[in-house]
């Protein structure tokens, strides 16, 4: 068969035009793979921020959702919903306009009823927003883009409060939900949209970029400013076993993890394609929560026995392993805050006191009680002081239970009020970092006011008389004498026992650059991926 020099030509341009093709497609896929950053951020599990105060919640929440102010890096507020403002001359009544360009991923416009909606929601449950509401005469919508916050007394800490955990803006009809009762729809005004057609439960969830909002003008810094979106969408991952989140991460099938473990960091720093990074420089203190409801921590002289129980030095050690990133801690308040102290720390001792916890035990009428502790096998770290705290417990005679789940487990468990018997709990271990702890306004942990504290529910009504007066000391020497009174009852009622304070980084491959070093929370604007 002779082939004629034109049907070679058109062979070659043939050939030529599927390379071309194939190059183009190459290029657009690589180009849609770095507009797509994956993150493994855990398990998932409660979408609303009312209801649960789950660091992974409040990522989940600052993508989808927005707030009225928000926090800088300086832990200033400054306005992020709210356009303009204004405070009466009695200083009893706020004025808050919101700004041009906020809409719901429904299509619909933000409105000043929604705002109020939100705040009277929020209200009910966090700390700050009871405060808020004890002190206010009337939250009102007064158009559709303004409304009125009118107190009974001036409350000069109110921009302070709805910036640093404050509300995150829900549409009204969502927030006329009671808040013990779980917003899942997550339809936000926020720069990331949630894709339900590609929600996965327990596997990953999709953000996509709102291509409708409209940042502000100012520059990123912390929670404030500009929330520029530079990637096209982000997946959340769950990658339960670290091991294989690492191996994601090396491979290119991840850019994130967010609690790389220590025993892996040696791996990462080898590896050129990724770096560790430490996004929260104030660090983060570990601490074991109790709960007060049942037994048999229902007996002060059982929780101060686990003040004595606890070696912090061997608890981080199993935790964290390498010194370098970690140290004890004795104060409420942390190490660094502004009103760290060492008021009513006797109780420290290096290598703890067994002997003296287990009389303690034996004090409170202890009857071999079932103490379930809450494990997250997910979190290397807690899982292993977990299980620490369990053989220290079970050594001095207390039958000790760990209960294995992943992280999103121990979250939806310890919002549960019951006996152990009933499916509820007797500690779980967290972290608050301390950047939040020197606020006794605002952090979540800190209120001893019964069913309405964070789990656990510890009540005090001396503690919380001198921590309502927080908001209203005018100097740092005053708020340094008033938080060594709350120290002094926090230490005698023990409502959480400190393991110690801990600086860790994240690890990301070195293609993923921008972003904001924030405690606790991992916003998802402002990053960018590079192919």
């Amino acid at each position: 068969m002779t082939i004629s020099r034109r049907n070679l030509f058109k062979v070659g341009m043939a050939a030529g035009a599927a390379l071309s093709m194939s190059s183009v497609v190459r290029a657009q896929t690589a180009l849609a793979d770095a507009r797509t950053v994956r993150m493994a951020l855990g398990n998932l599990r409660v979408f609303d921020p009312v209801v649960t105060t789950a660091d992974d919640t409040f990522s989940h929440a600052f993508a989808v959702f927005d707030t009225l102010f928000g926090a800088d890096s300086q832990f200033e507020p400054h306005p992020q919903m709210v356009g303009k403002w204004g405070i009466s001359d009695d200083k009893k009544t706020y004025t808050f306009e919101l700004r041009d360009g906020l809409g719901w991923h429904d299509g619909t416009l933000v409105t000043a009823a929604d705002c109020v909606a939100s705040i009277r929601r929020w209200g009910q449950v966090a700390p700050g927003g009871q405060l808020l509401m004890s002190r206010a005469k009337e939250i009102s919508r007064k158009d559709d883009k303004t409304f009125t916050i009118a107190l009974k007394e001036p409350l000069g800490a109110l921009l302070n409060v709805l910036a640093f955990q404050g509300p995150f803006i829900m549409r009204k009809k969502d927030a006329n939900l009671p808040p013990t009762e779980q917003v899942t729809n997550n339809i936000g005004s926020g720069p990331f949209k949630f894709n339900h057609a590609l929600a996965k439960p327990g596997a990953s969830f999709t953000y996509d970029r709102n291509e409708q909002y409209v940042p502000r003008d100012e520059a990123p810094d912390g929670l404030a400013g500009g929330k520029v979106v530079r990637v096209d969408r982000v997946i959340w991952q769950n990658i339960s076993d670290q091991q294989t989140a690492l191996a994601a991460l090396q491979a290119g099938e991840t850019d994130f993890l967010w609690t790389p473990p220590v025993d892996l960091f040696a791996s990462i720093e080898s590896d050129p394609n990724l770096e560790l990074q430490v996004l929260d420089n104030w660090g983060q203190d570990m601490f074991l929560r109790l709960n007060c409801l049942q037994k048999p921590f229902d007996n002060v002289k059982a929780r101060q026995a686990m003040l004595h129980l606890v070696d912090q030095e061997a608890m981080l050690r199993a935790a964290y392993g390498d010194p370098k990133y970690f140290r004890t801690v004795t104060s409420m308040f942390g190490n660094d805050t502004s009103v760290s102290n060492d008021e009513n720390t006797g109780w420290f001792k290096k290598g703890g006191d067994p002997d003296k916890a287990k009389q303690l035990f034996k004090e409170a009428g202890y009857a071999d009680e079932k103490v379930v502790i809450l494990q997250p096998t997910d979190w290397a770290e807690a899982s292993n002081a977990s299980q620490l705290l369990a053989a220290l417990l079970r050594k001095i005679g207390v039958n000790a239970e760990l209960a294995p789940s992943d992280w999103g487990g121990v979250v939806a468990r310890r919002a549960k009020k019951g006996s152990v018997e009933n499916g509820g709990w007797s500690i779980f271990i967290t972290t608050e970092s301390e950047a939040i702890l020197g606020n006794a306004i605002t952090d979540v942990t800190l209120p001893m006011s019964g069913e309405n504290a964070w789990f656990g529910w510890p009540q005090s009504d001396e503690y919380e008389a001198l921590r309502a007066k927080w908001a209203d000391v005018e100097t740092l020497q005053e708020r340094k004498a008033l938080a060594r009174k709350m120290q002094r009852i926090w230490w005698d009622y023990v409502p959480e026992v400190l393991i110690g304070q801990q600086v860790v980084p994240v690890a990301r491959r070195k293609t993923l650059t921008g972003l904001i070093g924030l405690p606790s929370w991992i916003p998802f604007w402002n990053m960018q991926k590079a192919s």
